[in-house]
């Protein structure tokens, strides 16, 4: 899942490479993206190359290499790794897909300081009292595209206050990565007995799973391996103030 800017970058890299075996310097790719600072180039870059799409070439200046491009785009083979293409017509990349789609930028994405991606919203989620899962897959929310990184993710409404003091509110939107698995001390979403699915830090020890609020007003809940499934980790959150 890459952003209309990540996108655009990804392509413009691969070009110069196969022009001329140099990757572009980044006022270069500023300019060629009408980007204001060199900051946002950096972002990008960072996201492609935690995508697997591209990768640093180390003790080398200006050494990016492009490894792999996104499904539906035509381009030329990129170069060797510090060789020269034989010179050739260039064939420009053809980008195919609907940009609005779920998961995918808006059109209206102009720069990466305002660059979106729509998330399913799958309703509201305890951080109190367990509540079954809302899954509502006709609704979706935008969020910032760098607040995520790579795999899968969803968005849910907080419901509750038992994680407050981990600024965690009432009435936030909270993004989750999809996952099945999660280190100890980590807020993730937990499904308890295929029924109720709630908020928590998560905390195993031996035969145990400990679903830990963040608000001493609540107890821990203390289960067998058996009966609690991570559904996702807590990866980013948003706020809206009236």
């Amino acid at each position: 899942m890459l952003t209309r800017k990540q996108q655009e970058l990804l392509l413009f890299i691969h070009r110069r490479l196969c022009e001329g075996g140099v990757s572009p310097s980044f006022d270069e790719m500023k300019d060629a993206l009408n980007l204001k600072s060199k900051s946002g180039i950096h972002r990008l870059i960072t996201g492609l190359e935690e995508r697997g799409f591209i990768r640093r070439l180390p003790h080398r200046a200006r050494a990016l290499e492009v490894v792999r491009l996104p499904d539906g785009v035509l381009a030329t083979s990129a170069p060797a790794s510090g060789a020269r293409p034989e010179a050739s017509p260039f064939r420009p990349n053809v980008i195919q897909g609907n940009f609005a789609l779920p998961g995918r930028p808006t059109p209206a994405a102009d720069n990466v300081g305002t660059e979106t991606v729509q998330l399913p919203l799958y309703g509201r989620i305890a951080a109190g009292t367990p509540i079954e899962a809302l899954r509502d897959h006709s609704t979706f929310t935008e969020v910032p595209a760098n607040l995520l990184g790579m795999g899968e993710h969803y968005a849910l409404e907080v419901d509750g206050d038992s994680m407050i003091e981990a600024g965690i509110l009432d009435g936030d939107t909270i993004l989750i990565r999809r996952c099945d698995t999660a280190e100890n001390g980590t807020i993730v979403v937990a499904l308890i007995d295929n029924a109720e699915v709630t908020l928590k830090r998560l905390r195993k020890k031996g035969n145990t799973v400990a679903l830990e609020p963040a608000n001493a007003a609540y107890e821990t809940r203390i289960f067998g391996p058996d009966r609690v499934q991570v559904q996702g980790r807590l990866v980013g959150l948003i706020r809206r103030y009236n």
